[in-house]
């Protein structure tokens, strides 16, 4: 396990800082527990011989023990202020990340994400406010105790010198032990909070098919395994840490023995064998607390190296391009040799794809499940881009331009999409349909409800638009929610065409999953919302070639064949 992540302290300037304040801590915290130890030894063997004058080394003393509390103290405090902003700071950069331009919907699981963000990230504050000051203190306080011991007394130094490298030694040979089993934890401890969320989502399925009491078996072995996991972390940090402590108590009570038996024979003077008594439990105790923090610091570590790797996936705000470009008001889009490839995927779910979006027309698209519809969608979303290939479309001086070097603000405004399974706020209808035009009037949202087919629907709901809908639309039906997603996208369509430019609209299988009524509904709608514009229509069968005007299959993640559709 690396002491510090890197990437923690690039992109973090609060840990930047608490290693600055650390690394000033803990040289005054050697100095004072040398001092100390200097001075008590000096007052206990001066009361020993009798000296008379030992008020200022005692007034010293305190003074030192103050200091060393006060410094303990603003440090501990300094520790959990830097530790707030660290994590805070992670959380703020992971949901910016996942929630960005770049990042592709489909790539994020919510049930980890949520474990991750919340209890994932909680012992990030103990590596960071224990774990990393206790390490440089560990580097600090024994190399300078063991300074002044070879001084006060070479031969005690020579024992020191050869037992605090095993204290090290052992934690390493614990560490390589421990990672597995605290990644494992950590995997379990995702897959609890996922698996939870999918078994809360699900209840009402649950219950009616009566699999609620099988899914709370599932549910509690996969806590089960995760309460293993933990205990057997927790096993290997208690008797690490007793280990430790042993290693150290015996190492100390072989160089208080070695001394007991110089000074007895008259072969170190009693101020320095005080001083190496004093100095030689300090040494080991920077080593002994950061044992007892270890496993804090190792499950720190994990949590960092988790949300680093959420945020090595694409997402956050995409680039400015270096040369921005904008596209033409009625602009042909043109796909040509696009390879995508997704991780995971033996084979590329989009494999050297050309094709032609006509500007004006609907194109259908129609294959089997894993064709690469989707995310031939996702491409036009800029959810993420080829790895190889272009997509390139009619500039606003007519001649073709990268998708890339659109701002990707202002392609996704002239863009219409009605997802497969729509999302829908616990919000008011109204504010649910005005998410595709956040500026819209009222009356602008129920003529887009109106022509969605689901005004009546909203009417009928007790407060009407003002209706809240509950935790992902709760109080309504599936073929209802979809018809709200249309909504959304005539209202959209009707900002961007008043601007005198031609909308695109993308819908992912419209009426997948839905009962023939609403499915009808959803048609009827979808018949209105393709009307003007250009239009991607993704679907499993030919069904809806009568909306289309060109047919476009997708088998592989390769185009297979094409064709215009005859008017009738």
């Amino acid at each position: 396990m690396a002491v510090l992540d890197p990437r923690l302290l690039r992109s973090t300037r609060a840990v930047r800082v608490h290693l600055v304040v650390s690394v000033v801590c803990s040289l005054a915290l050697a100095a004072l527990t040398v001092a100390q130890a200097w001075l008590l030894a000096r007052v206990v063997a001066g009361a020993t011989a009798g000296e008379p004058d030992l008020g200022a080394a005692v007034a010293a003393v305190g003074l030192v023990v103050l200091a060393r509390a006060g410094l303990a103290y603003g440090a501990e405090g300094a520790a959990l202020r830097s530790a707030a902003l660290v994590t805070s700071d992670l959380r703020r950069r992971l949901a910016s990340h996942v929630t960005g331009a770049a990042a592709d919907p489909a790539a994020t699981d919510p049930g980890e994400l949520a474990t991750l963000a919340t209890r994932g990230l909680d012992p990030l504050d103990a590596y960071v406010a224990r774990y990393l000051p206790q390490i440089l203190l560990t580097a600090v306080v024994p190399l300078t105790v063991l300074v002044v011991v070879v001084t006060a007394d070479p031969v005690s130094g020579v024992l020191l010198g050869l037992a605090l490298p095993l204290v090290p030694f052992l934690l390493a040979l614990i560490g390589r032990y421990s990672r597995e089993r605290a990644q494992r934890q950590w995997v379990l401890l995702e897959r609890l909070g996922g698996r939870f969320l999918d078994v809360v989502e699900g209840l009402p399925t649950l219950a009616v098919l009566r699999r609620a009491a099988a899914e709370a078996a599932r549910l509690r072995e996969v806590g089960d395994r995760h309460r293993r996991a933990a205990m057997e972390t927790l096993r290997v940090a208690f008797l690490s840490a007793l280990a430790l402590e042993l290693l150290a108590s015996v190492s100390v009570a072989v160089i208080a023995a070695w001394v007991g038996f110089r000074l007895l024979h008259g072969r170190i003077d009693y101020e320095s064998a005080l001083l190496v008594l004093i100095l030689a439990p300090e040494a080991f105790l920077p080593l002994r607390e950061l044992g007892a923090r270890f496993h804090a610091g190792l499950e720190g570590a994990t949590a960092a190296g988790r949300v680093f790797e959420v945020l090595d996936r694409p997402g956050g705000p995409l680039p400015d391009p270096e040369h921005p470009a904008a596209a033409g008001a009625d602009p042909a889009i043109s796909l040509c040799g696009v390879v995508l490839t997704r991780p995971g995927r033996p084979a590329p779910v989009l494999d050297r794809v050309d094709l032609e979006l006509r500007p004006g027309r609907t194109t259908l698209v129609v294959g089997p499940s894993g064709a690469g519809k989707t995310s031939l969608l996702g491409l036009l979303l800029r959810f993420g881009a080829p790895d190889k290939g272009t997509v390139t479309l009619t500039g606003a001086d007519g001649e073709p331009v990268d998708l890339a070097d659109v701002p990707v603000e202002l392609w996704r405004r002239r863009l219409a999409w009605v997802p497969q399974r729509p999302h829908l706020f616990d919000a008011p209808v109204v504010e649910n349909i005005r998410l595709g035009e956040p500026g819209a009037s009222d009356a602008a949202v129920r003529r887009a409800a109106e022509l969605a087919e689901v005004h009546d629907v909203v009417r009928a709901l007790p407060d009407g638009y003002a209706t809240r809908l509950g935790e992902r639309g709760a109080r309504l039906s599936s073929g209802q929610h979809q018809r709200i997603a249309l909504a959304r996208a005539f209202l959209r369509r009707e900002a961007v065409a008043a601007t005198g430019v031609t909308p695109i609209v993308l819908l992912d299988e419209p009426t997948a999953h839905l009962d023939p009524e609403n499915a009808l509904l959803v048609r009827a709608a979808v018949a209105r919302l393709v009307e003007r514009g250009t239009a991607v229509v993704v679907a499993h069968d030919a069904g809806w070639v009568d909306l289309a005007d060109d047919v476009v299959t997708l088998t592989a993640g390769r185009v297979t064949a094409r064709r215009a559709v005859e008017p009738a």
